[in-house]
This record gives structure tokens, C-alpha cells and sequence, in this order.
């Protein structure tokens, strides 16, 4: 607990320090080429649920610094970045026997860098050519080499709320950077657009980077996607909306075991490749009347394809709604809730692989205390977001978790980050579906224009599956304190 204690000092410290009004900054420049950078510094603060061996409770130190170098030319542009993540005091005993598994992401840390408590490496985080107005027209965008994406981001709406729904409730669901880890991952290949006012068609044809717990960043994976998607800003007067059509083909090609409900000795037979395709939607709606402000947003996917030697046939949906009323102006409430799932497996000794999926995420936008993803869950949530000055956000969740079929597996993760890991964990309940009521708190402050200090407290109370792969302790928590130096 006394890491907690001092999440929770250091995000009332947070709400509380005095910052000055600074100039914008200049940004430096060698020549014509511009330099900027950013320093991000975390402490985590872990108390997993209790196993029946193993380090469940500790702290270690995440860092990233990247240094960014841009030029713009005629009709073209480059784009070269360092990112330097290191980690400090990584435990060394977080891993317990299966079904408990990894005790919080410091066991992966640990374990995805040779088992090292101290880690760090230099490596490219970005390195692209971006050739605009191809073909006579200026639409036209082609990006080619090592870069970031995530889906979802194609087109940024001019409305504030509309933006803002965007980001934290539809980027990166499928395909994203995993920026909340202390590497990250990019991607390696083309990346097309034909964009105009309103509208955008985005192509991309990618094989993943290594990173997310792997300091060691400069190699790439034997996986691959195709993502199409086409988006459309429209809505007039006080109603704006957002909508798009998407396509993912997805090619795992490396023939290591799969996470998934069948029994160890019929996965260790299936050296098939996952090529899973998804087609999905989304649709994002802001509305400003007299009363405040409302907004409503629908997510769907469905996918098809193999899953190994299994044919693959499941799907996902998202509905969610808010509302900020004029009331409390100090304030500026804001209220959202919504319904998340993502279909299960009801049966592991069929030829049908019903899990959703989630090919590529960044998990941590929709899992903030990052033990479930919405791979075979069921998630009922609240959000209430406060913003009591121009520089302070403080945002609470509620979610109520379980899993979406009982035979299926607890899973967890964001998929491929090393060759020889699968990318996504999974626990049997032996039938139980109720998994957590998780109960969590950010607050951020952006102090000056160059520095944001971020803390973050959950607590995940457990439910009947919870106890039962952890019966010493079914209650968990997680905060942190972050850094953001901007240069």
C-alpha cells in the first residue's frame, strides 16, 4: 500500500502545484531541419492480485525520451526519430505458475528483456519518405518506411467534442501504437491517403515493429495487415458526426502456440497461420442544445478468416452516450456510459474459433488498469470527467466486467510485440463469467507548455473468477505518477 499512498499524494500535488504562463517555445533547428523531442518519466506503482507464489506487490521506473528530426520540402517530407526507452528496477520475481501467470506488466517488462531489472536501448522509432500531390493531386498522400498509426485518427474532426470522442473512445481499437507501454510499437511498410475536406480514404499494408515490453525496437515481426477504411465528417448547424467504414486483413505467420481455449496438445499441433479478416464501422454523433451538449457513438465489427487449422467467426460492439450540461460552469461536467462486448468461444473442440480478436490494439485507453481487453468480455461502464480549470482534467471510471461465455478464456494483452510470444495472455475460470468491478481516477495537469504531470489510481474488485484463479486475494490495484517534458 505505501505505493499507492504515493500515487495518491503525488496526483493531489499535481492538482495543487502552481505553473506559470510560459511563451509558446521555439523549436530548434539544424538548418532547415527541426528538432523536437519529448521526455516522458513514470513511477508504477503494482499490486496484482494475490497469487499463491510469487512478487505481486512492487515499483519500478518506465522511461522513454524521443527525439524527433523533420524537414519539409517541395513536395515532400522526412521524418527521422530516436526513441530511447529504460526501465529501472524491473522485479524479478512476478511470474507465477499458470493460471496466474504474469503479476502486472513489470513481469512482462521482465521477461521480454532477458530477464533484466535494469533494461534500455536506442533505436529508430520512425524513418519515412511522405511524397504529397501525387498524380497532380494535392489529395494525394504517400508515406513510405517506419512510422506510427493508429485507427481511427484518419480524419480529425473540427468539432471539439466530436475530436475528443474520437480519440478516447474509437482510436486504437484495433490497430495503435501501444503508446501507453514504455516502447511502443510502429510499423514497417506504406501507408496511402486521399484526403479532402470532409472526407478521407486511407490505405495502409504494414508488418509491426518490436517494442511494447521489448526495449530492443529496431526488428520487425512475422505478421503483416492490410487496413482500408473511408471516413466522412458531416452534420451541419449545432449537429456534427463522424462516420467510417473500415476493412483489416490480418497474417500471423509464425507458427508458435496460440492463446486460445483449446486443450495444450491441440494447440501445440496447430502451426497455422491466423489470417483473420475485419470489417467493421463506427459512427460518432454531437449534438448542442440549450440544455448542453449530448453525443453518441456506435462501434461494430464482425470477422471471418482462420484461426489456424479453426475457421474464425465472431464480433465486437460498442454503444455509448454522454452528456455535458451547462450547470456546475466551474466544472464542466461531463457524463458518459456505455456497453462494450467482444464475442467468447463456447465450445473448444470445434472447428469455429468464436473469440473476437483484437488484432493489434492499444488496450490501455479502454482498460486503464490494464488486466482485461475486449477480447471475451462483457464491460458496463460510467465515466465522469471534471475540468475545474483550464489545465486540469480529473476523469473517474466505474466498469463492471465479465466474460461474454464461460468457456472461454480470461484474455489480456495487445498482441504481437516479439517473435517468439504470442502477444495476448489467457486464464481458464473453470465457468465463472463474473471477472471485476474496477473503480479508478486520473487526474492531469498540464503545468506550463512544455510539461504535463499525470496520476492515475485503480482498484479492481474481484469477482467470482477472480477468486477462483486467485483465492488468496481476488482484489487488485494499480496507479502512477507521469512526467511529460515537451521540447
Amino acid at each position: 500500500m505505501k505505493y499507492f499512498s504515493f500515487v495518491l499524494l503525488g496526483s493531489a500535488a499535481a492538482v495543487f502545484a502552481q505553473g506559470q504562463t510560459a511563451p509558446a517555445p521555439q523549436p530548434m533547428k539544424i538548418g532547415d531541419v527541426v528538432v523536437t523531442g519529448t521526455l516522458r518519466a513514470r513511477a508504477y506503482a503494482w499490486d496484482w492480485f494475490q497469487p499463491s507464489t510469487g512478487d505481486n506487490t512492487y515499483g519500478y521506473s518506465g522511461n522513454l525520451l524521443r527525439v524527433n528530426f523533420a524537414e519539409k520540402r517541395k513536395g515532400w517530407d522526412w521524418d527521422a526519430e530516436l526513441a530511447a526507452p529504460f526501465l529501472l528496477g524491473l522485479p524479478n520475481n512476478a511470474t507465477a505458475p499458470a493460471p496466474q501467470g504474469a503479476l502486472g506488466l513489470g513481469s512482462n517488462d521482465y521477461t521480454a528483456n532477458g530477464n533484466s531489472q535494469y533494461t534500455g536501448m536506442v533505436f529508430a522509432k520512425q524513418l519515412y519518405a511522405r511524397f504529397k500531390g501525387l498524380g497532380a493531386s494535392e489529395a494525394n498522400t504517400l508515406q513510405v518506411g517506419r512510422f506510427e498509426f493508429n485507427d481511427g485518427t484518419e480524419l480529425a474532426p473540427k468539432n471539439a467534442t466530436l475530436a475528443a470522442v474520437k480519440r478516447d473512445h474509437v482510436a486504437q481499437r484495433l490497430i495503435g501504437t501501444f503508446g501507453f507501454s514504455d516502447v511502443g510499437r510502429s510499423f514497417d511498410g506504406l501507408h496511402y491517403t486521399y484526403s479532402k475536406p470532409g472526407s478521407d480514404f486511407t490505405f495502409i499494408a504494414a508488418t509491426p515493429t518490436r517494442g511494447v515490453f521489448q526495449t530492443d525496437g529496431w526488428g520487425w515481426n512475422r505478421a503483416a495487415f492490410g487496413y482500408a477504411s473511408f471516413t466522412h465528417d458531416w452534420g451541419k448547424g449545432n449537429h456534427a458526426a463522424d462516420t467510417r467504414f473500415f476493412v483489416i486483413d490480418y497474417d500471423d505467420f509464425r507458427h508458435i502456440l496460440k492463446t486460445d481455449d483449446r486443450p495444450l496438445a491441440t494447440r501445440k499441433g496447430d502451426t497455422e497461420n491466423i489470417h483473420v479478416q475485419t470489417f467493421g464501422a463506427h459512427s460518432a454523433h454531437v449534438l448542442t442544445t440549450h440544455a448542453g451538449t449530448f453525443d453518441a457513438l456506435g462501434w461494430a465489427a464482425v470477422q471471418t478468416g482462420r484461426w489456424g487449422t479453426q475457421k474464425q467467426l465472431a464480433y465486437a460492439l460498442d454503444f455509448e452516450g454522454g452528456f455535458q450540461p451547462k450547470i456546475l460552469p466551474k466544472l464542466k461536467p461531463w457524463l458518459r456510459g456505455g456497453y462494450t462486448i467482444g464475442s467468447g468461444d463456447g465450445n473448444p473442440n470445434d472447428g469455429r474459433h468464436g473469440t473476437f480478436f483484437q488484432v493489434l490494439p492499444t488496450p490501455r485507453p479502454y482498460a486503464r488498469f490494464p488486466f482485461f481487453n475486449m477480447m471475451n468480455t462483457q464491460d458496463r461502464y460510467g465515466d465522469l470527467v471534471l475540468r475545474p480549470h483550464a489545465k486540469i482534467t480529473v476523469s473517474s471510471e466505474f466498469h463492471a466486467l465479465r466474460l461474454s461465455n464461460a468457456n472461454d478464456l480470461w484474455y489480456s494483452g495487445g498482441g504481437v510485440y516479439q517473435p517468439w510470444t504470442f502477444g495476448y495472455n489467457g486464464r481458464a475460470t473453470a465457468g465463472r463469467r463474473s471477472l471485476a468491478n474496477l473503480y479508478d481516477t486520473s487526474v492531469e495537469y498540464r503545468m506550463l507548455r512544455q510539461l504535463t504531470l499525470t496520476g492515475y489510481i485503480g482498484y479492481a474488485q474481484g469477482l467470482a473468477a477472480m477468486k477462483q484463479i486467485y483465492p488468496l486475494g481476488k482484489n487488485g490495484e494499480f496507479g502512477y505518477l507521469e512526467a511529460m517534458f515537451r521540447f
